[in-house]
């Protein structure tokens, strides 16, 4: 069990649950979220009741079992690679977010000996993602709202600079467009623009993780943000109707109780 301070809110988790089925959206089970409540309330100086969860989420981990009926508790995290005898497919399975370059490496490492390739030293360990290189100054250029500049350049690193800007055009760019999401009309914009995204889920979920702060404040701001898509993308009223809708239901999943 742990608690992780994220962007304002504590991510408590997790749960261990097989799956016979792997979903799109794969949905918490009720006893998964009272089990974290209640171990979370030996431990915190607050009990938390369940009114003040305010977004719940599950994933389904991919782990590599050779075979038995070992408990997944009990699987390795660690990653495996895979070589088809017949096509040499090299394959990489299992592992986690926090490995990633390790398990690049590994699969880098094993194609070139596979392929028979001239090896080169790995640069993998000290590669830069994309929004490194940032400094204090990179979320300046707008003026410093609650804390705004802070969230930005913990947000987009080395983009926040272009963030700013965009917020600096124009008080609607920068007001936070929901009184409990600190997203604005330019960072919706920005995940438009330069980030790809073309749904309001996209949005919400996978770029700014709004629905997973706050599943309720995100449904309430999801008219919003397909209104600034749609003027982003030319999409006219029917498009933001089914968008909003679309957002709403998937949504719903993430709201307890």
């Amino acid at each position: 069990m742990f608690a992780i301070p994220w962007h304002g809110v504590a991510v408590v988790g997790t749960t261990d649950t097989p799956v016979d089925e792997i979903s799109l959206e794969p949905r918490a089970l009720d006893h998964e979220v009272e089990s974290i409540l209640d171990t979370a309330n030996d431990y915190l100086s607050h009990p938390a009741e369940p009114s003040d969860i305010l977004s719940v989420f599950t994933g389904i981990r991919p782990l590599v079992r050779a075979g038995g009926d070992k408990k997944t508790a009990d699987l390795s995290r660690e990653h495996s690679i895979l070589i088809d005898p017949l096509s040499g497919l090299l394959t990489v399975a299992g592992g986690k977010w926090t490995t990633y370059r390790k398990m690049a490496a590994d699969v880098v490492d094993r194609a070139i000996l596979l392929a028979d390739l001239d090896p080169h030293d790995c640069v993998t360990q000290d590669l830069a993602i994309h929004g490194a290189g940032g400094g204090r100054g990179a979320g300046s250029g707008a003026t410093d709202i609650d804390g705004a500049a802070d969230r930005r350049l913990a947000v987009y690193g080395s983009d926040a600079a272009e963030i700013a800007r965009m917020e600096a055009e124009s008080e609607d760019a920068r007001t936070a467009l929901h009184p409990r999401l600190g997203i604005t009309a330019a960072e919706v914009r920005w995940a438009c623009r330069s980030e790809m995204a073309r749904t309001v889920d996209d949005v919400l979920a996978r770029r700014t993780r709004s629905l997973l702060l706050d599943a309720q404040a995100a449904i309430e701001v999801a008219p919003r943000i397909a209104e600034i898509l749609a003027a982003a993308l030319g999409r006219d009223e029917a498009w933001i109707r089914a968008e909003t809708e679309a957002f709403r239901e998937i949504a719903a999943a993430y709201v307890h109780g």
